[in-house]
């Protein structure tokens, strides 16, 4: 065979082996629930992110709020002491609180959406995977059970029942030849074997053989 034509026969059995694999129904299940299990990770990063991001918010909304309050409590003292300039200032520094306190609540709730969002989503990636993890272990048993049938098909169609019948005849007539090659060989060793007449009976022997003599 020349180079180039084994080169070929390489390349050949590699490809077939390799749409092989990309066919086998159960390699692409796995790889679905694989890129099912990125996706949740995925999501399940982003909404560990999104929490940590609420709590930065829910700390900002509070720190606003408490600085709200502290300065309309300056604000309150200083009109007492008639600090009016003390007073603005304080006043200034709670609308300005007071505006920081209104984008951190309106930026919180779109959070908060977002978060929604991503739970919901989270928990249909979850219940997804869940069904199609089912899903493989039904498509597993029935692809073993195509498997088996298929081999069991084969091996059927290979299986030829005249030839196992001559085949079963000629055992047969082996076993006849062998088992009258052992009777043969025990008509030999009885025939060759001395023979020895029974003391009890040797007077009885005599006599019926003296009478055949004597019949002939």
């Amino acid at each position: 065979m020349g180079l180039f034509k084994r080169i070929k026969n390489v390349m050949l059995a590699d490809l077939h082996d390799f749409v092989d694999k990309l066919e086998d129904p159960i390699s692409m299940t796995k790889q679905y629930l694989r890129e099912l299990e990125d996706e949740i990770e995925k999501a399940q990063s982003a909404l560990s992110q999104q929490f940590a991001v609420e709590q930065r918010y829910e700390q900002l909304i509070q720190q606003a709020k408490e600085m709200v309050e502290k300065r309309t409590r300056q604000a309150k003292l200083a009109v007492k002491q008639d600090e009016e300039t003390i007073a603005k200032m304080a006043l200034q520094e709670k609308m300005a609180y007071e505006k920081k306190l209104s984008s951190y609540q309106q930026q919180y709730e779109a959070l908060k959406e977002k978060t929604t969002y991503l739970t919901e989503q989270l928990k249909q990636l979850k219940e997804k995977y869940e069904e199609l993890k089912a899903k493989q272990l039904d498509l597993i048993a029935r692809a073993h059970a195509a498997k088996a049938i298929k081999d069991i098909n084969a091996a059927l169609v290979s299986f030829s029942p005249d030839r196992a019948l001559k085949g079963f005849a000629r055992m047969e007539e082996r076993i006849l030849a062998l088992e009258a090659e052992a009777k043969a060989s025990s008509y030999v060793y009885e025939s060759t074997k001395p023979f020895h007449v029974d003391p009890l009976l040797q007077e009885e022997v005599e006599q019926e053989l003296a009478q055949l003599k004597a019949a002939q």
